[in-house]
């Protein structure tokens, strides 16, 4: 069983992701009064809201999951974008809305998230290594493997995500060829540290290979993408058509096709990990 302490932080968590999410996702045009820094175009502040609310999907499920076994899925991916995200803040703290020019809620929206970036990577990292030590190991024979092709898929897009990702952390400047609408510095480490966590969370659950572990992953990924698709009607316009964007579109293609594939399979499967699904002694 999880601890009490990781599955409030899971919880809390969750909460503050939703809230940023709200910020960015339904008022993408007021990010100079309501959020931590000034975001252009709306269409990256939609993209950020989307990420922030599917990762509150895959926090949730951390939190109910009766196990570590299906609980690190979700600590493994939020530890590795809270950390980055926390570099990223500090590398360009100069745009970020803390002097006395900036409105009052955005200086105390800021002053919140550095408190909660500070404080939620050491947190996860604490309690994550308590549960990791008292964890029990999972028999293998145990569980049910993932297809091969989903297993391929979930760790060719990991290493994609994860590599995009971190182009976009090291080089900013790239975006100007990676992506598909323009990106400051902060925005395109941003995304970039939302991209990495992605990509984890994909390459971890390839890595499990286990279809009941890994339906939080599908869930996370089917709102992540029906929200970029909500995004794109409603400022798609901004857009540069090319290859950036061709590839923008498979990457949401791919995400969408493993994410309904993994939730499928849970269904089936009932939902149930690996370490419930011993034989009972007589």
């Amino acid at each position: 069983m999880t601890s009490p302490a990781l599955r409030r932080l899971l919880l809390i968590a969750a909460v503050l992701v939703f809230l940023a999410g709200l910020q960015l996702f339904v008022f993408p045009r007021r990010t100079e009064d309501w959020f931590a820094w000034t975001i252009e175009p709306p269409m990256t502040a939609v993209f950020l809201g989307a990420a922030y609310w599917s990762s509150a999907v895959l926090e949730l499920a951390g939190a109910r999951a009766g196990d570590w076994h299906r609980a690190r899925l979700a600590v493994g991916s939020v530890l590795v974008f809270t950390t980055l995200t926390l570099g990223v803040t500090l590398l360009h703290l100069d745009r970020f809305h803390l002097g006395a020019d900036h409105p009052e809620t955005a200086r105390a929206i800021t002053f919140g998230w550095l408190a909660i970036y500070t404080a939620v990577p050491l947190m996860l990292a604490l309690v994550g290594w308590r549960e990791l030590r008292r964890a029990e190991p999972i028999d293998r024979a145990w569980r049910t493997p993932l297809p091969s092709p989903l297993r391929v898929l979930l760790l060719a897009l990991g290493l994609v995500l994860v590599a995009t990702g971190v182009v976009l952390l090291i080089a900013p400047g790239t975006a100007d060829t990676l992506w598909s609408w323009p990106l400051t510095p902060l925005t395109a480490r941003a995304v970039g540290a939302w991209l990495v966590g992605l990509g984890w969370a994909a390459g971890h659950a390839g890595l499990v290979d286990d279809t009941a572990a890994v339906t939080p992953v599908g869930l996370t990924g089917v709102t992540f993408v029906v929200l970029q698709c909500v995004a794109l009607a409603r400022h798609g316009s901004v857009l540069e058509w090319g290859p950036a964007a061709v590839g923008y579109g498979l990457g949401l293609l791919a995400i969408g096709v493993a994410s309904v594939w993994m939730v499928a399979l849970g269904v089936t499967a009932g939902g149930t990990p690996a370490a419930s699904r011993r034989p009972r002694a007589a």
